[in-house]
């Protein structure tokens, strides 16, 4: 989330797509309602189906699953057409004016430097204009036919009402109320959220759909404002931990990219100049020279000039001692990803499949329910030599060679009927303390990271996920100790010290390190402003520094802080927890003021989080150092960054051009710089919008596997329901909630039940070219028949909660879901895919 939770309150419209919003993240709902009460705001739900958000919603308007580019696209055409958009945020905060090269163009579905024979695009042409000294040109006046606002207008002209509601299936009515309710909160007084959740991301355009959420916001002026932002509502109560601590293939902790196994990422210095933004550049060829360079300042780089510091502070913490500068910090013990290879889940799983993998840890995780093509993966974990599942209850992963998980009838020919004997895996079933039984933080969806103390002891033998990890790693390392090969040398030499003074494992002692410290006398690190890459700081995630500070002669761990104070009215409450980045709330908070930096925007001066003061202190022990950035939140930009610098204007610091973008440059997305509709690879239509019905850009796995409208006509989508938690290895083994909801649950149209013969109650078979699953129906009002081009199309809904372990037990939806990834972050395509039901 840019913004938080209690952030919500403040919006004066909240855009919810891709999520129930009231069903699955409640505590949302609270802060809408409270915004609607107190400041009259609309609250909008766009979804296939109409739920309890839907019904708690001033406006309601179905799409079609897979469509939301068009649905959005619609609406930069609709600002734009009807200058909507709030021009000084747009003119001084976003790359509109900047001009893009002449190479760059788009025709028929595809962007300029589409490698067919290799399936992947040239970006060298998706880059701006610049002068002689590599500053990009611009064109305040945004008139340039070259210019991003321009060539944004052009790109999006294509997206009328009228085709924009034939692909989407919405009536037309009600998209004109959304767009003109959402698109008021560009006047300066105004802001508006955009609530999602995996209904936008689980799709295989699913990062540019969140794209064509920034490109809508940008331009409305709704970034770094209170009320304002783009929020995702997390299914899990760590999963921002989980991203933050590089639960992802492609990062290292803090969103560094991870190296690769190719010639610049060779060595330390190498991988810096790869991946800091302008650091290529520049003529350095050690650490010490790179320093001098960054103290001196150049253009266009923003403030991930600091990753080396960044990067060397992560090796100092992992490697100790046997990090120095002679050995580059010990990068050469971070394992680096073949370029060639796709570390994806899917990927993994297929590679799994075919033998490649011999073994698997599974930590409160369970694929065999959650998992894409679900029987394929099943199948794929039988080729495992061994198996360790970490979780509360031996749920359907841990128990997958079990005789009732290969009971269930399955169309699919390819899917063996395997008996335990058959099946060679050896299983490790470790148990795990339940979130109430252990203790440490949990980062939310809002970047607040809080402290949970423990509340009860473990049951049985189960222990904390700390504990396990620290005990494995001990073994680990007392088996490796005495080697001497080479290879051996990343965990012979990783520092691994959490024990106190009685050998259990110390919390705050990952903390700690965690934060960072100074490696002198083991003190905090204030902030990551502090952090230095020559060795004398060591900190596990940078953006994770300042959350622990050293007061009174002891070290505060800030996540603990539990004041309720609000000065600000705004429900920032800065000593609850810890939020990161340096405890500021709300991200881009340079944008809730004018460009002169002291303004507030005209009649919205209660959400003005920051300022520019020219007579506060930039540094409290030296009083003449005038002009400071400050405000009722932690400002978001550099603290002497005064009106005297071309940066006082840039309040996007995390970005090389200081900029919100509108146009996506080179080296940022794999597809497109702007979001274009492309239809999902199953699809019961042809794309009206241009001759590319895929994104040329997504990875299939399985392209024989595809399912034609002819055999399968009906759109399928998964979601979960309130009674039941993720994969429901927790709730379906609790007898109250498997009552309350007993069995897999298919919701069907009154339309399509009438066509099919299927009323209420019946059992029914959904089937797709990779298998098929048994459901009762539950026929409602809730899905209506989309009327798409001219033709009446269904979808039907299906609860992925369910499997063959628990009180109540079902088959898993997933065994439908196709092996298809997003083009920039694999995720797999759960939310549209094609499928027939009948009578069982």
């Amino acid at each position: 989330m840019t913004n938080h939770i209690v952030d919500l309150k403040n919006t004066d419209c909240a855009l919810i797509m891709g999520s129930n919003a009231a069903e699955n993240h409640p505590i949302s709902m609270r802060w809408l309602l409270k915004a609607r009460d107190t400041r009259g705001a609309k609250i909008i739900h766009v979804d296939p189906r109409y739920t309890r958000t839907s019904a708690r919603a001033d406006l309601y308007t179905p799409l079609r699953s897979g469509t939301d580019i068009a649905f959005l696209g619609g609406m930069i055409k609709y600002i734009i057409d009807n200058e909507l958009y709030h021009r000084d945020y747009v003119v001084n905060y976003t790359n509109a004016s900047y001009l893009i090269k002449d190479e760059f163009d788009f025709h028929d579905g595809l962007f300029s430097g589409w490698d067919k024979e290799n399936k992947k695009y040239d970006v060298s042409s998706w880059d701006y204009q610049a002068d002689a000294n590599g500053l990009p040109l611009t064109d305040p006046s945004l008139q340039n036919p070259r210019c991003v606002f321009q060539l944004m207008k052009k790109h999006y002209e294509r997206y009328d009402i009228d085709t924009v509601c034939k692909i989407t299936g919405t009536p037309k009515n009600k998209y004109l109320e959304v767009l003109k309710t959402f698109c008021a909160t560009g006047a300066p007084d105004k802001t508006g959220t955009i609530l999602y959740a995996m209904g936008i991301t689980q799709h295989t355009v699913g990062a540019q759909n969140i794209r064509a959420f920034a490109i809508v916001q940008l331009l409305l002026g709704n970034m770094g404002r209170p009320g304002g932002g783009i929020n995702a509502l997390r299914g899990e109560n760590n999963v921002q931990g989980a991203t933050d601590m590089a639960l992802l293939f492609h990062i290292i902790p803090g969103y560094v990219d991870s190296p690769m196994n190719t010639a610049d990422n060779k060595d330390l210095i190498s991988f810096i100049r790869k991946v800091t933004p302008g650091a290529a550049k520049l003529p350095f060829t050690n650490l010490a020279e790179f320093r001098e360079l960054v103290k001196a300042g150049f253009p266009n780089s923003g403030w991930k000039i600091h990753t080396s510091k960044w990067v060397v502070s992560m090796l100092k913490a992992w490697y100790g001692k046997a990090a120095t500068p002679g050995n580059d910090f010990a990068y050469h013990y971070l394992p680096k990803r073949d370029e060639k290879k796709n570390y994806s889940h899917i990927a993994m799983f297929e590679a799994m499949h075919r033998g490649e993998i011999e073994g698997l840890f599974v930590n409160g995780s369970n694929p065999v329910v959650g998992g894409p093509n679900s029987n394929k993966e099943q199948e794929a974990l039988t080729k495992l030599k061994w198996m360790v599942s970490i979780d509360l209850w031996a749920n359907e992963t841990a128990e997958f060679w079990t005789h009732q998980a290969w009971d269930r009838p399955v169309k699919n020919p390819d899917v063996p009927r395997m008996t335990p004997a058959e099946i060679g895996t050896e299983v490790f079933f470790l148990p795990a303390a339940a979130v109430y039984e252990k203790e440490g933080t949990a980062a939310q969806t809002g970047r607040w990271v809080q402290y949970r103390w423990k509340g009860a002891e473990p049951v049985g033998d189960s222990k904390s996920d700390l504990w396990i990890y620290n005990e494995l790693v001990k073994k680990i390392k007392q088996k490796y100790g005495a080697s001497k090969r080479k290879e051996d040398e990343p965990i012979v030499n990783m520092t691994w010290d959490y024990d106190d003074e009685h050998g259990h494992d110390d919390i705050m002692k990952v903390a700690l390190e965690l934060c960072g410290y100074n490696v002198a006398d083991g003190k905090p690190v204030e902030g990551f402003a502090k952090l230095a890459d020559d060795g004398s700081t060591a900190c596990g995630c940078w953006v994770y520094c300042g959350a622990m500070t050293f007061k009174d002669g002891k070290n505060i761990y800030k996540p603990q802080l539990r004041k309720k104070d609000d000065p600000s009215g705004l429900g920032i409450h800065p000593e609850w927890g810890w939020a990161w980045p340096m405890n500021r709330r709300i991200v881009y908070n340079r944008c809730s003021v004018q460009p002169d930096g002291v303004t507030p925007w005209p009649g919205d001066a209660k959400r003005q989080l920051v300022k520019w003061d020219p007579l506060a202190l930039a540094d409290p022990k030296n009083p003449t150092s005038l002009g400071s950035w400050v405000g009722v939140d932690v400002p978001d930009f550099i603290k002497t960054t005064g009106p005297d610098k071309a940066a006082f204007t840039s309040p996007f610091i995390m970005r090389p051009e200081g900029k919100g973008c509108l146009f996506a440059a080179k080296n940022s997305l794999k597809d497109g710089p702007f979001p274009e509709h492309y239809e999902p690879w199953e699809s019961p239509t042809v794309n009206i919008m241009n001759k590319q019905n895929l994104n040329p850009a997504v990875k299939v796995w399985e392209p024989d596997k595809q399912g034609t409208r002819d055999k399968y006509p009906i759109i399928g989508t998964t979601y979960r329901v309130v009674e039941h938690w993720q994969t429901g290895a927790l709730t379906r083994n609790l007898p109250w909630l498997a009552e309350l909801m007993p069995d897999m649950m298919v919701e069907l149209s009154e339309e399509l039940a009438k066509e099919k013969g299927i009323k209420n109650g019946h059992n029914v078979v959904i089937s797709t070219s990779r298998g098929d699953v048994k459901a009762v129906a539950c026929v409602t009002k809730r899905f209506k028949p989309f009327n798409i081009n001219g033709q009446y199309i269904h979808q039907i809904g299906l609860l992925w909660q369910f499997g063959f372990k628990g009180y109540a037990t079902g088959d898993p939806a997933n065994r439908l879901t196709p092996h298809i990834g997003d083009a920039n972050a694999m995720c797999p395509e759960y939310k549209a895919w094609l499928c027939d039901i009948r009578r069982a």
